[in-house]
């Protein structure tokens, strides 16, 4: 199983890992900081052992990432892991955005559910079931969102279940929160949250996130 050196430290933009196995295009490695898709957030770009990695995804606890074709990597090899950094820490931003606003709307509205959530590289989403328009308590979430924000409050991440993978972020005094995801040290690099209302379709709700 590969050790996730992203939850370690998400502010890893380069790794030397060796190549666990090769089938392939699909790659295996001993140690990554390459983070595959997983609870909306989208995969992090960049290269193993200069070779452009074409896709990540998890398979259990494993991450196996797809080369491009041609490579010449074996198992064994010690190869240098690099991510794009930009793109990684806007994800981390938008992601933990996105957590924040969660964590309101559930406190805000009692029963409503969460039905799906993209973190990309411009702005995030989450969708919820619900039979009113949140239009209402956009402002509000905005204000509350942006304070939290100014208070550059730490963030912690750990393990809640070494041997199962579990993971969680907590603010105190805010909440818990089970989450695998790459998480930023404070609130305060979340930067400046803008949040937009849209309607995905009959009893959907849609909340649109950008960050500055």
């Amino acid at each position: 199983m590969v050790e996730k050196v992203f939850w370690q430290d998400p502010y890893l933009s380069q790794l030397k890992a060796t190549i666990a196995t090769v089938s392939g295009n699909d790659i295996t490695l001993d140690r990554t900081i390459f983070y595959a898709f997983s609870g909306g957030q989208e995969s992090d770009r960049g290269s193993i052992g200069n070779c452009p990695v074409v896709a990540a995804g998890k398979q259990g606890h494993e991450i196996i990432y797809t080369l491009d074709a041609g490579h010449s990597l074996k198992p064994g090899d010690r190869v240098v892991v690099e991510i794009d950094w930009p793109r990684r820490y806007r994800l981390m931003r938008l992601h933990f955005a996105c957590e924040l606003v969660l964590e309101l709307v559930y406190r805000a509205l009692a029963g409503i559910e969460k039905v799906g959530a993209h973190i990309a590289e411009e702005k995030a989403r989450i969708d919820f079931l619900y039979s009113e328009s949140l239009s209402s308590l956009l402002p509000e979430l905005t204000a509350q969102v942006n304070a939290i924000a100014a208070q550059d409050l730490v963030i912690t991440s750990d393990y809640s279940d070494p041997t199962k993978e579990k993971r969680y972020w907590a603010i105190e005094g805010f909440s818990r929160v089970p989450c695998g995801g790459t998480h930023l040290k404070r609130t305060g690099e979340i930067g400046a949250v803008t949040l937009k209302r849209k309607n995905p379709g009959k009893g959907k709700e849609r909340i649109e996130i950008r960050v500055e």
